[in-house]
């Protein structure tokens, strides 16, 4: 891949029109657009289409999480979209990661597949917070087990902060895809992200992809934003 191509931009906007005036500023300038829960919430499927329309990948984030049954099904309307890119909570087991992985197989278009990523433990969690709801093992090590039985059940990747992005490289296979949040030029200020990582040194642990927001999104000419991140990397 091209350096741009590794960056994926959060469209974290309420509305179509919004998404669609970033897509054609950063079209050619990042690799895929990220279209989260409020984004899909206010605008549904249309807003993935409009996306494609105008030549983008799109990385669908809505972290399904449900029976196995449910999900495929979610998964198999995602793959019909024509998605590049999914996420599921691996915390939902492994039946169910293993029936999302056959869903998006079956019902994508022209057999492209799209990439399943898993989430682990997301990054508001701490290790405290994990022993409230009841796990015994630290984050790090829930991260890693779960990525592991993530790769096993036949995702093709997860989403990592970058704490644990070097150690999930070495544990999973060369194949599995890395996409790492929490990333921030050199230039841009680090906002309320506490773990954070250059996009450089994000490649250089081992991330295939880094999503990337506010430093791009709310910059004064985008497309310069994703320029300049380009040649961070």
């Amino acid at each position: 891949m091209k350096n741009y191509e590794k960056i994926i931009v959060a469209l974290d906007v309420e509305t179509e029109a919004q998404a669609a005036a970033l897509v054609k500023k950063l079209k050619g300038k990042v690799g895929v657009f990220k279209i989260g829960k409020e984004l899909f919430t206010a605008c549904g499927p249309s807003v993935v289409k409009k996306i494609q329309k105008l030549g983008g990948k799109v990385f669908l984030d809505l972290k399904f999480h449900d029976i196995p049954n449910t999900v495929a099904k979610a998964v198999a309307q995602a793959a019909k979209l024509g998605v590049y890119m999914m996420t599921v909570h691996t915390s939902g087991g492994f039946e169910m990661m293993k029936a999302a992985a056959v869903a998006a197989k079956e019902n994508a278009p022209k057999g492209k597949a799209p990439v399943i990523l898993g989430v682990t433990v997301l990054t508001s969690l701490d290790d405290a917070a994990l022993k409230k709801i009841g796990f015994k093992d630290n984050a790090e090590k829930q991260v890693i087990r779960l990525a592991k039985m993530a790769e096993e059940a036949g995702l093709g990747g997860i989403v990592s902060s970058p704490k644990e992005v070097k150690k999930l490289r070495r544990a999973l296979g060369k194949e599995m895809v890395l996409v790492t949040p929490g990333i921030r030029p050199l230039w841009a200020a680090a906002g309320d992200q506490k773990r954070i990582m250059t996009p450089k040194d994000a490649v250089k642990a081992g991330a295939d992809y880094m999503v990337i927001g506010r430093p791009i999104t709310a910059h004064k000419n985008p497309a310069e934003a994703a320029e300049l991140i380009a040649q961070e990397i």
